[in-house]
């Protein structure tokens, strides 16, 4: 009685498509699809990297720009 049935989504899916139309749906679905393929090619380009670290502009880590910072105060 909760869960809706395939009548329940089919009227859905065409009130959908008349809301938005079928052009616009597939060009949301190609652009939704460019989109995973491009993060997981770069989760993949981040896997073959290996984890390295962050640098700022100056070419320096997180961890080298905390030490000279604890260095300039003492």
């Amino acid at each position: 009685m909760g869960a809706f049935s395939i009548w329940h989504w089919l009227v859905v899916l065409i009130i959908v498509m008349l809301v938005f139309g079928t052009k616009r749906l597939a060009s949301l679905g190609s652009d939704l699809g460019a989109a995973l393929r491009g993060f997981r090619e770069s989760m993949r380009l981040a896997d073959d990297e290996g984890a390295q670290p962050a640098l700022d502009a100056n070419g320096r880590t997180a961890e080298t720009q905390a030490r000279d910072r604890s260095q300039s105060r003492t």
